[in-house]
C-alpha cells in the first residue's frame, strides 16, 4: 500500500510537472515558434492552482492533519513549561562531571591495590596455585569431577550484565590458547592479582553503575569481574589476548608525533634505499590510530614524500601510511 501511495505521488507530481512546463513551452514560444508574453494573471492562476494541489498532497500523505489531531488530544493535560536553558546545561555538566569522578576514582582505587599487591609479592618459580580459568569453570571430566584449574563456580543471571551468568563475589582469569594455563609466570601474576578481587567488589558496590572490571597483563592473562564464563569457537580456541585490544595498546604508549627523515643522497643508490624504505615501513607498523607522522626526504635539499602534506602531520591509520608507503617506493637516490 506505502509502494502504491508513493507511485500516486510521484504520478501526481510529474503530470503536474509536465503540464506546467508544456504550457510554458506554448505560450513562450506560441504556435508558429514566435515569442508570445506569458500574462501575469496566467502565472498567478497557475501558482494557485500548483500551490493547493501541493498542499493537497502534502497533507494527504505526510499525516500532518493526524498529527494535529492527537496534539488536540493532549492539549488539556500537556503542560508547557519555560527553562533555564543554561542552569539546565550546568546541571547536566555536573552529573556528568561526577559520573566520570566516579569512574576515575574506581580505576584509581584499581590501580593502588594493583602496585601495592605486585610490589609486596616475590616471585616463586615453583608456585602452585589453583584459580578460577574463565574457560575451565563448572566444567568436569570423564568420572564426572571438577577439572583442574575449574571448580564449581556460582553463576547466577544478571540483567545489569544483558542478563548474562556471573558471579558478583568472585573474578575470573582468561589465558589465551596459545599459552600454558600453569606457566611459572602466568601463576604467580595470578596470584598476586587475585587481591583486586575485594577492589573490585567494593567499587561495584560504591558505584552499581559500573559494569565489566577488569586487569590485563603483560604477561597475557587476563582477569575480569564480574566473573563469567569463556566459550571457545567451534575449533576450541579463544583467539582473545588483551595485549593485543585497543586500550591495552593506549596505556601501554601515549600518543607520539613523529618525523622520519630518509637519506636519499647518491650513497644510498642500490641496496642501501631498499634497506631504508623497509625500516620507514616497520616504523609506520608501529604507529596507531593516535598517532600523526610525516616523512621527508633530503639530499642537497629537502623536500615531503607527499608533495601535498608539507608542512604538517597526518594521522596513522592504515589509509595514510598505504598512501605514504606508495610514495616511499618512488623515492630514488641522487646528488652527493
Amino acid at each position: 500500500m506505502q509502494v502504491d501511495r508513493r507511485s500516486a505521488v510521484c504520478s501526481a507530481w510529474f503530470t503536474w510537472l509536465l503540464l506546467l512546463f508544456s504550457t510554458l513551452s506554448v505560450m513562450a514560444n506560441g504556435v508558429g515558434g514566435t515569442h508570445k508574453s506569458i500574462p501575469a494573471s496566467v502565472v498567478k492562476l497557475w501558482a494557485s492552482a500548483f500551490g493547493g494541489e501541493m498542499k493537497s498532497i502534502s497533507a494527504k500523505y505526510s499525516g500532518s492533519q493526524l498529527l494535529q489531531k492527537k496534539y488536540k488530544e493532549f492539549e488539556h493535560t500537556v503542560r508547557v513549561e519555560e527553562i533555564d536553558g543554561l542552569r539546565l546545561v550546568k546541571r547536566l555538566a555536573k552529573n556528568m562531571e561526577e559520573m566520570f569522578h566516579k569512574k576515575a576514582q574506581a580505576m584509581k582505587r584499581l590501580v593502588k591495590a594493583a602496585e601495592e599487591a605486585h610490589l609486596q609479592h616475590e616471585e616463586d618459580p615453583d608456585l602452585q596455585y589453583e584459580y578460577f580459568n574463565a574457560v575451565l569453570i563448572n566444567e568436569v571430566n570423564e568420572e564426572g569431577n571438577n577439572v583442574e584449574l575449574g571448580g564449581e563456580f556460582v553463576l547466577q543471571p544478571n540483567d545489569h550484565f544483558n542478563n548474562l551468568s556471573v558471579n558478583l563475589s568472585l573474578s575470573v582469569v582468561q589465558v589465551p590458547t596459545n599459552m600454558y594455563n600453569k606457566d611459572s609466570a602466568i601463576v604467580n601474576g595470578v596470584f598476586w592479582s587475585e587481591a583486586l578481587n575485594e577492589v573490585f567488589v567494593d567499587n561495584f558496590e560504591r558505584d552499581p553503575s559500573l559494569i565489566w572490571q577488569y586487569f590485563g597483563s603483560a604477561k597475557g592473562f587476563f582477569r575480569q569481574y564480574p566473573g563469567i564464563k569463556w566459550k571457545p569457537d567451534e575449533h576450541g580456541v579463544i583467539a582473545f589476548d588483551c595485549r593485543n585490544r585497543k586500550w591495552y595498546i593506549q596505556a601501554a604508549t601515549s600518543p607520539k608525533d613523529v618525523v622520519i627523515l630518509v637519506d636519499v643522497s647518491g650513497s644510498m643508490k642500490g641496496l642501501r634505499l631498499t634497506i631504508a624504505r623497509q625500516t620507514v615501513s616497520s616504523i609506520l607498523d608501529t604507529l596507531g590510530d593516535d598517532d600523526f607522522f610525516n616523512i621527508i626526504a633530503y639530499n642537497e635539499e629537502l623536500h615531503y614524500v607527499e608533495p601535498c602534506l608539507n608542512g604538517t602531520l597526518v594521522q596513522a591509520d592504515v589509509t595514510n601510511k598505504d598512501h605514504f608507503r606508495e610514495h616511499l617506493d618512488k623515492l630514488f637516490a641522487q646528488g652527493i
